[in-house]
């Protein structure tokens, strides 16, 4: 019997899944890996360490499902976080960590390319906003700050890309992955001239760009003895994290929309046409030719509570760090709405949408002697949803959002959920499959050989899971609560680079 392998390299861990030529879902294994800070602006993996874990990953799933049941594997598949950028050599040895989406160490490079001539012809022929996550500013800023490393730089890649190369030595980045670089023009499906200029380097330095579609069957002889496949084994591109949850939830045509919490946050829609915006406040991806994932992107998710856990949890949190997380979203979640009058901004790793501000910082007001831990935890939780809906608010401006489904390691638990339906003021509905990258990388390969006819058809095989429908009076709660929250994240903009530019002081 056949099955199908989905590689979900996400920010925090790497996902492995085993599906059925039906969709159902076989087994799943998960492994994790640090990211490291090693000043205030920088968020950087180890690619080794991220390589290996999905290697890991990968042979214990084929050891205790696929084997163990007697499937014979058809396709593994691929998908992972956007706007990850690591140099390497030509022996395709790393030069450095590789910078994740978090990273805000390009901040200057950002804002001037933004203010220059070029900025929004760029924008609107890549897609991605012009901010310090996209691999376009982040290469700029190593041209400028790492002069010797640019100079060895071979290419320029993603940690998937990283990971496909050390499987099959091809360098290759599906169009998907490509569009969220800030320097792939998303209408002529090649590297954008204009950005490649201002990186200041040649497309030869990037990998070739091709379909999510595209099967690769060069599986190198070492790793293929080493996980019990066939070196003929066809390993398809796929795309993205975040247009793959978008298709995963069932999302492919106008009307719907998902929110994804999990280490960091998104609101997007999906359509056949880009979302026009003079403003360049929303991102425009591909998860096909043809089929587009718009919305915006929020740092502040999932992560920014497990911040909050790991600093103010229990003095055992380092030994037990699951527990002392749940415990404090059980106190949270047994603290009434509105924290008592605390609001928390939660940009801790900058602004994405809807402030695109990297210097935007984390901040709790209305203190007072009364508030207690569960308090901050309950406020905590709150102001990352009510940064999610500042996303959804401003999209709903371009977009008609009838339905809404959640996803994300966060967002499909019963508490979040229902947090998002009181505050957005919309019924939503999880998946029955509540890890929808995985499963949206599972629909693209059914519908690469042949199960399915379209990506349409594919996407209406997604079940829906629990509905959460939201509570007026606390709804009311949380409007005037938010309107107070948008205030202060708009009026501190002018502290928040002051503060910005002390702590670079005090990091140099």
């Amino acid at each position: 019997m056949d099955c199908i392998i989905t590689v979900d390299i996400g920010t925090a861990n790497v996902k492995v899944s085993a599906f059925d030529l039906g969709g159902k879902l076989l087994g799943r294994r998960k492994g994790s890996y640090p990211t490291f800070h090693p000043q205030p602006e920088h968020s950087e993996q180890d690619p080794e360490q991220v390589f290996l874990t999905v290697l890991y990953v990968l042979k214990n799933l084929l050891n205790d499902e696929v084997r163990t049941h007697r499937y014979r594997v058809a396709m593994v598949g691929f998908t992972a976080s956007m706007h990850s950028v690591l140099p390497v050599s030509r022996q395709g040895v790393p030069l450095a960590n590789a910078a994740i989406w978090a990273d805000n160490r390009a901040h200057y490079e950002a804002a001037e390319l933004k203010k220059s001539t070029h900025g929004a012809a760029i924008y609107e022929a890549t897609g991605t906003p012009i901010h310090p996550m996209s691999p376009l500013t982040k290469i700029a800023w190593w041209a400028r700050h790492e002069p010797r490393i640019f100079a060895k730089t071979y290419k320029f890649i993603s940690i998937k890309e990283y990971v496909l190369f050390q499987l099959t030595g091809s360098y290759l980045i599906d169009y998907g992955m490509a569009s969220a670089t800030g320097l792939f023009n998303i209408h002529r499906l090649e590297w954008e001239t204009q950005a490649l200029d201002f990186a200041g380097i040649g497309a030869s330095q990037l990998s070739e760009p091709v379909s999510v579609f595209h099967q690769v069957t060069l599986l190198k002889k070492e790793y293929a003895q080493m996980l019990g496949l066939p070196a003929s084994t066809k390993l398809m591109m796929g795309g993205s994290d975040g247009c793959l949850a978008t298709f995963g939830a069932g999302v492919i045509e106008e009307g719907a929309a998902t929110i994804t919490i999990g280490s960091s946050g998104a609101v997007r829609v999906a359509s056949r046409q880009i979302l026009q915006d003079n403003q360049q406040q929303f991102f425009n991806y591909l998860l096909t030719e043809g089929h587009y994932v718009s919305g915006g992107p929020t740092n502040s998710g999932g992560g920014a509570f497990e911040w909050f856990a790991q600093q103010f949890g229990t003095s055992l949190a380092h030994l037990d760090y699951e527990a002392t997380t749940n415990q404090l979203l059980k106190e949270a979640e047994n603290t009434p709405a509105g924290a008592a009058g605390l609001l928390f901004l939660p940009y801790i790793l900058g602004a994405r949408a809807p402030l695109w501000n990297a210097n935007a910082r984390g901040v709790y007001f209305g203190v007072n002697i009364n508030h207690q831990r569960r308090h901050f935890a309950r406020a905590t939780v709150e102001g990352i949803v009510f940064e999610v809906y500042s996303i959804g608010k401003l999209l709903e401006k371009h977009r008609t959002i009838d339905s809404v489904y959640v996803n994300g390691a966060y967002a499909s638990q019963p508490f979040w959920a229902q947090l998002l339906a009181d505050v957005f003021g919309k019924t939503v509905s999880t998946n029955d499959n509540p890890d929808s990258a995985s499963l949206g990388t599972a629909l693209l390969m059914l519908t690469n050989i042949g199960v399915h006819s379209s990506l349409l058809e594919a996407a209406k095989t997604v079940k829906s899971g629990q509905t959460y429908r939201p509570n007026t009076v606390t709804h009311s709660e949380y409007k005037l609560l938010f309107d107070l929250f948008e205030r202060l994240s708009r009026q501190l903009a002018e502290p928040f680079e002051a503060i910005a530019a002390y702590q670079e002081k005090l990091a140099k």
